[in-house]
């Protein structure tokens, strides 16, 4: 075995954690193509990281880290197969047969984009897609999964082992999908790489971008985003994600003041934007609208394209975002898009109908929604209603994580 320079002892765990980060869902996704059972293609994988943990910073980092953790997490799978009298099943002579991945191998090929598929397999639980996606391609716990989907730990938990064990017991193809079979199935994918992106930026806010789980998410998602539209170029749902993602990451430095300070979208200083970011995601929107096929995605990137108007005119078409919620909401009605309409009504002045609104989302699904509350509260100021604001505030505070977003809200009271 090849290893590093006597210093990379110091630096396993870290190479460990790294390794886990940039190659889990690539060798997960190979693992479990070879394998046909992604659960156990990620046990696998987990007991390999796992040895690397126990051992690198004994004997070094290997020069191909990757190579090292599939050839043990190969031998666990071989290992489960001779317990388990399985040696004549065609899964394991894939794996003794195949001769691609010794410890000096150049590269592992990226499968993730047809696990993905995999995961949107129609006989799979449609609601479940892109929280197995995002766990499986992603390495994502289910906890964090949970959260990006708004529901409990426990049921996320319990939801993906039977998503996984339908793969498994079903024998669902590992391969990417017909074309004429991609319609049913592409929405899945690009919701788990928005929810990704979604994740990511979140993290931006709670500081969490060097999490071990977050490391990295908003490159990842917009890695894979690029790759759907790639290989995709025809689909415009695929480019209407990228360029919302697009938009979305040109406003990224302009979050924050050098002091820390949370600057919200309409305050932000636009020449801090990225204006090649912008160029790029309008130039994919523009291609996306000639296919003459709208969907969701490509409203929710128009939303953002008006909202980036300001970097050219100083203004924002609210008028014209109230129209895109309408439409969107028509195609695919969610919680977010009901509030972000409202909070768009309120800017055009209509006061009455925003507040009406929001007052007719079902409570339940908005309790823990932090959103909500904040466009409670800043609707409820321009109504004049200091008590109700102050109200919506506390409860919104009480639901954010981020420091610096706590202290703008507790501005707002005061203001």
């Amino acid at each position: 075995m090849h290893t590093s320079p006597a210093p990379a002892l110091q630096s396993a765990p870290a190479s460990a954690e790294r390794a886990a980060r940039e190659s889990y869902g690539r060798l997960v996704a190979w693992l479990a193509y070879q394998w046909r059972d992604v659960a156990a293609a990620q046990d696998a994988m987990g007991e390999a990281l796992a040895k690397a943990l126990a051992l690198w910073p004994v004997q070094g980092v290997p020069g191909n880290p990757d190579a090292w953790l599939l050839s043990v997490a190969k031998r666990e799978l071989l290992q489960a197969a001779r317990s388990q009298r399985q040696r004549a099943s065609p899964e394991v002579q894939a794996l003794l047969t195949d001769e691609a991945f010794y410890e000096d191998a150049p590269a592992v090929p990226d499968a993730r984009l047809k696990l993905l598929f995999v995961c949107a397999h129609p006989a799979i639980d449609a609601s479940i897609r892109p929280a197995l996606m995002l766990q499986t391609v992603l390495g994502l716990d289910a906890q964090v999964v949970a959260q990006a989907m708004l529901t409990s730990p426990s049921a996320m938990a319990q939801r993906l082992v039977r998503a996984k064990q339908k793969i498994r017991d079903a024998r669902l193809r590992f391969e990417e999908p017909d074309a004429d079979e991609l319609p049913a199935r592409l929405h899945a994918v690009l919701e788990a790489i928005y929810a990704a992106y979604g994740l990511g930026w979140d993290a931006v806010d709670g500081g969490d971008e060097t999490d071990g789980q977050f490391c990295g998410l908003r490159s990842e998602a917009l890695f894979l985003g690029a790759l759907v539209s790639h290989l995709l170029p025809d689909a415009p749902e695929a480019m209407g994600l990228l360029a919302l993602m697009l938009f979305c990451e040109s406003r990224v430095n302009a979050r924050y003041t050098s002091t820390g300070d949370f600057v919200p979208l309409a305050e932000q200083d636009t020449q801090l934007w990225d204006a090649n970011a912008i160029r790029q995601a309008e130039a994919l929107l523009h291609r996306a609208a000639q296919k003459n096929n709208t969907g969701p995605f490509q409203l929710e990137a128009a939303i953002q394209s008006a909202h980036c108007q300001r970097f050219y005119n100083a203004n924002t078409p609210w008028h014209g975002i109230v129209q895109l919620y309408e439409n969107l909401l028509q195609l695919a009605p969610n919680v977010g898009a009901q509030v972000a309409h409202a909070v768009a009504c309120a800017q055009v002045g209509d006061l009455a109908k925003a507040h009406s609104l929001l007052s007719q989302i079902d409570p339940q699904r908005i309790k823990s929604y932090q959103a909500y509350w904040v466009a409670k509260a800043y609707i409820e100021q321009k109504l004049g209603d200091k008590d109700q604001h102050a109200a919506s505030i506390h409860i919104a505070i009480g639901l954010t994580s981020t420091p610096a977003i706590r202290k703008y809200l507790l501005h707002t009271i005061s203001v």
